[in-house]
């Protein structure tokens, strides 16, 4: 109710959505009352139909005409702001440099939807569109591995650089290929069905069970959604009828707002208003940081790709 009060609202005052959502969670925190969430409901139940959403509805073609640019902004790039917000954080703050590098992976990644939103509303060329979501898609999976990795190398005190290059690899291939088999297999069984609610349910045991899956076997839940959003979505440009692909698209938009809103709006849930006020400077200078960082990432990679 809320969020749909909130999107009726926003379109008026022309706020992005999930601004207006977070504004409310912290209008709600004023109220004495507690309120309480499990972690794990974020990953296991609002991550996956985010993801597999947005990945459904990139194509080969687009994503192969900018695909190393991409990987490059996804990869090299996020490790670099990380590393980057990291520094600045510590020395700007005074904050341990392992604590703040925990901050770095966790901020390195960025959620486009409001940019998404606003580039349809100002009718930005769809390249750009699909190299800004694309991006966003791995940069998840490479700022969770990242995430990990630094989480680590607090906990312990030490940075095995072997170690973590061999991590990083192994959780990110592993999730790549756990997507792409699952969603291969599952892609199969959609062509020789039609029926929308079956379809619908398939796509659906493909977006949670590849991330479970994946995270059985310790590797990248998210990149596993991502590959297998990919192939599915692929795929059923040309297994799926015309109708079929109606309800499948409207089901997934449908899962994504829903999603999105109940993520937003936890964020404005779970933030102190009295821990934010006192710690301003801080989170002025992490704002600076992370806007450094990000156009340093951002200039310095586009250079392998100038015609964008």
């Amino acid at each position: 109710l809320v969020a749909t009060l909130v999107a009726l609202a926003v379109r008026r005052l022309r706020v992005p959505y999930t601004v207006g959502l977070v504004i409310i969670g912290l209008v709600i925190t004023l109220n004495p009352q507690q309120v309480e969430f499990a972690s794990q409901i974020i990953m296991l139940l609002l991550v996956p139909p985010l993801v597999f959403e947005a990945a459904f509805h990139i194509r080969f073609d687009d994503l192969r005409r900018d695909f190393w640019l991409i990987i490059l902004l996804a990869v090299p790039g996020v490790i670099l702001t990380t590393l980057l917000v990291g520094w600045l954080v510590s020395w700007g703050t005074g904050l341990a440099l392992q604590a703040a590098l925990v901050f770095g992976a966790l901020i390195a990644a960025t959620d486009p939807v409001a940019v998404v939103e606003l580039f349809r509303r100002l009718g930005v060329p769809r390249r750009l569109q699909v190299l800004l979501e694309s991006e966003s898609l791995l940069n998840d999976g490479t700022a969770i591995v990242m995430f990990g990795l630094m989480l680590t190398t607090a906990l312990q005190g030490r940075f095995d650089l072997r170690q973590s290059i061999s991590q990083f690899i192994t959780v990110s291939g592993g999730g790549v290929v756990v997507g792409l088999i699952f969603g291969m297999s599952i892609s199969q069984f959609i062509k020789r069905i039609d029926d929308p609610l079956v379809e619908t349910t398939l796509t659906t045991a493909l977006a949670f069970g590849s991330y479970l899956l994946a995270e059985t076997f310790h590797v990248s839940g998210v990149l596993a959604v991502v590959t297998a959003g990919i192939v599915s979505g692929n795929t059923s440009q040309q297994t799926m009828s015309a109708s079929t692909r109606l309800v499948v698209y409207n089901f997934w938009e449908y899962a994504a707002f829903v999603s999105n809103s109940f993520v937003f709006l936890l964020i404005g849930l779970a933030i102190d208003l009295e821990v934010l006020f006192e710690n301003w400077q801080a989170i002025a200078w992490a704002i600076i940081a992370a806007l450094v960082a990000r156009v340093v990432s951002t200039y310095g990679f586009s250079i392998f790709g100038r015609e964008v």
